[in-house]
């Protein structure tokens, strides 16, 4: 199983390295590549995306990513900033499909601005399209429209891509409890009706998993009064771009939450999902569990090691039951400790 390795910026290293020692405790023949990405990228080789970790990525079964993102270079142009990395990788790789698990451990209910009653045992799973929608739809711009001017994009499907992120979704209900949310706007949007009626047509291929529909303002308002309802949420990019953010604050702290973007052949870029982090990087303050966790995933959706995948969900768990906790995630009655302590208590509990 060749990885590539791209730790980023900030934080970055510290986390990645954390997950990495996870991986190599594990009984399997991983092969670790590691190569700069983001603002190392730069200093490294005078771009976010160099051309020899592009190859390697290509190259790579699987992709582990740290975070990249650098205040020394917010002057430089859009083009060569460290975060245009991660959107190369994706048009370079094809990752249309975006995997965001949303789980809280009993442990850290308390953490979450709902009340613990409502998000205690709570494992959601968003699906977003990430390659088309609103964001690419073509045309787009500024124009003059007599004496001022108007914006506009275009939101756009195509029948292929909402089948091809309807599998996806459906698929990913099969390891989980077979029940698939499909979240729209179509009684207002034509690009809506037609995800709807795909999705329904895909369905008849997964007799065995349940799929329903949910308008997209009905979810943002189900998220926080009902989320245990929900299994799987499939959803476009601009839907799917909100709900996540809205679902990943339900668990108390973006430090706890992986994600994975993957192809049409399960190759996969795994990262966490919270930022760089620039300013308690080397501080040994981190928490490496989001990037534990997206390991984990890519263990599961890349490589079919759900039994690996357990593992290591299971030491996570077993871990915070003891009561240890990072910086962000730390309440009265538990043990604080750092990045490194983390990953030897994950390490140990495995």
């Amino acid at each position: 199983m060749r990885v590539a390795v791209l730790p980023g910026d900030g934080i970055g290293p510290e986390i990645v390295s954390q997950a990495c020692r996870v991986l190599q405790k594990l009984d399997l023949k991983v092969q670790l590549q590691t190569a700069p990405v983001g603002g190392a990228g730069i200093e490294a080789a005078g771009h976010p995306l160099p051309p020899e970790t592009l190859r390697l990525a290509k190259e790579a079964d699987a992709i582990l990513f740290g975070a990249v993102g650098d205040p020394r270079y917010d002057n430089l142009e859009r083009a060569k900033r460290p975060e245009q990395a991660i959107l190369g990788l994706r048009k370079a790789l094809g990752l249309f499909a975006n995997l965001r698990p949303a789980q809280v451990y009993p442990e850290l209910a308390a953490a979450s601005s709902l009340r613990p009653e409502l998000v205690a045992g709570l494992d959601l799973l968003i699906v977003r399209e990430l390659t088309g929608d609103i964001y690419f739809g073509q045309p787009k711009g500024i124009r003059s429209k007599g004496a001022e001017r108007e914006g506009f994009d275009t939101m756009l499907y195509s029948e292929s891509e909402v089948r091809r992120i309807a599998r996806v979704a459906f698929e990913a209900a099969r390891r989980r409890s077979r029940r698939v949310c499909s979240v729209d706007k179509a009684n207002v949007l034509e690009t809506s009706q037609l995800w709807r009626e795909v999705l329904t047509e895909e369905s008849r291929s997964f007799g065995d998993v349940e799929l329903s529909h949910m308008y997209v303002d009905n979810c943002a308002m189900q998220l926080v009064r009902n989320p245990k309802q929900f299994d799987v949420i499939v959803t476009g990019n601009l839907f799917g771009d909100i709900l996540s953010d809205e679902a990943s604050m339900l668990t108390g702290s973006i430090g706890m939450l992986p994600s994975a973007s993957l192809d049409a052949n399960n190759k996969g870029l795994y990262e966490p999902i919270h930022g760089s982090a620039p300013d308690i990087a080397g501080k040994n303050l981190a928490n490496p569990l989001a990037t534990i966790l997206s390991a984990a995933m890519m263990l599961r959706y890349s490589f079919n090691q759900d039994q690996a995948a357990d593992r290591i969900e299971a030491a996570v768990a077993k871990v915070l039951a003891r009561g240890l906790r990072t910086a962000d995630i730390h309440q009265a009655g538990t043990q604080q400790i750092g990045t490194v302590q983390m990953g030897d208590a994950v390490v140990a509990a495995l």
